[in-house]
């Protein structure tokens, strides 16, 4: 990516005036970083984990630039993705079940990882590609449903087998949203029943599968400990929930921050909340940019989501997997996912394409036929 950037950018790649609240406010949200920082006299490697936090930002705006000036990388850029997932998913199910030498590299605490460095990363990298493909199943021609259903099964057992609460809860409001919102956006009644058939037809096979797996006991004690709704490290006097409410009331206090990193150095763990970690890693206009640009996204692309456009598709996978990474962020730090800022960078890039062709539109542009397709 640092060597795409710059060179798109010599070969005519544009800021359009859509991409600009979001570059604003992601500088915005850095520039607190920086106040932040600006608190400690000890910087040690905070100056390269802002750096990175500077870098995923650039990387967003970067695919939103591209999306609204080239829409046709949408499916290079999603299917892409889904071939990333299918094989980090089976390292991670390599991993997990030792299939080879080594092969525990792609593990952690005896959980699935993949290529990642963490099982609650890894679980919800997965679950874009996992939407997108059920959505394949669900209305997509018959052959390509059946071809979807192999690697989709693929990426929902590497999901499990991460024994995240985050990705699996990710994952079934991800399923469950993609339905309901499939089953608004088609009116017709065969297109209806299909959704809701393919959707049991896809639980049950789904859930067979997880039967199947429950046989083998290390993994049903896992299950057991791990399906739990509040573990010890959430609950401890000291623990998560704890640690919030600790950090909530040091942000009242320090308006520019205590310094990124700072938090998880004096409670030994992080703060597991990204409101928490805009709040003290990126002082209070960090937040305020944060809070502003989360809003914004949402509530922009949800106007758009039931357009009939050549990119709903992908519009409406990524809204859905994305809001649930937003709620996904009250348990958990999502200012570092890579993942993350690219879901952003595509959701910007595709209001861009509706705002240009609705511009289009009132200046006549389109014919009926045209806005047909």
């Amino acid at each position: 990516m640092a060597g795409l950037i710059p060179i798109w950018a010599l070969f005519g790649l544009r800021l359009s005036r859509h991409q600009m609240p979001l570059l604003l406010l992601l500088v915005l949200f850095n520039i607190g970083g920086l106040i932040s920082m600006s608190q400690l006299a000890d910087l040690g490697d905070i100056p390269l984990y802002l750096a990175v936090s500077f870098f995923l930002a650039i990387t967003s705006v970067f695919v939103a630039a591209v999306i609204e000036t080239q829409p046709g990388i949408l499916p290079a850029i999603i299917g892409g993705w889904i071939v990333a997932g299918i094989f980090t998913a089976l390292f991670g199910i390599a991993g997990y079940f030792q299939a080879f030498p080594g092969a525990e590299m792609f593990t952690r605490y005896g959980r699935a990882t993949g290529v990642f460095q963490d099982p609650n990363v890894f679980g919800p990298f997965l679950t874009l590609p996992a939407a997108f493909l059920l959505y394949k199943i669900m209305t997509g021609r018959l052959t390509l449903a059946l071809l979807a259903v192999l690697p989709f099964l693929v990426i929902v057992l590497g999901i499990f087998l991460s024994f995240s609460r985050a990705a699996w809860g990710l994952f079934s409001f991800s399923a469950v949203g993609l339905v309901v919102a499939l089953f608004i956006h088609y009116r017709e009644g065969h297109v209806r029943l299909r959704i809701v058939t393919m959707s049991l037809v896809s639980t049950v096979i789904v859930g067979l599968a997880l039967l199947i797996l429950l046989q083998i006991p290390a993994v049903a004690d896992l299950l057991s400990v791990r399906a739990q709704l509040t573990q010890d490290y959430d609950g401890a006097r000291l623990g998560r929930f704890a640690r919030h409410f600790i950090g909530f009331m040091l942000a009242t206090e320090n308006p520019l921050g205590i310094g990124p990193l700072v938090f998880g150095r004096m409670y030994g763990e992080d703060t597991h909340n990204i409101w928490l970690k805009a709040l003290l890693a990126y002082s209070w206009l960090g937040f305020a940019a944060y809070f502003l640009l989360i809003v914004w996204t949402i509530a922009g692309a949800f106007r758009y989501i039931f357009r009939a456009r050549p990119w709903q598709p992908y519009f409406v996978c990524t809204f859905i997997v994305f809001v649930g990474h937003v709620a996904l962020g009250t348990v958990i730090d999502t200012d570092h996912w890579r993942h993350f800022y690219l879901m952003l960078g595509m959701l910007w890039g595709m209001m861009a394409l509706e705002q240009r062709h609705q511009s289009q539109l009132g200046r006549g542009e389109f014919t009926p036929v045209d806005q047909k397709r």
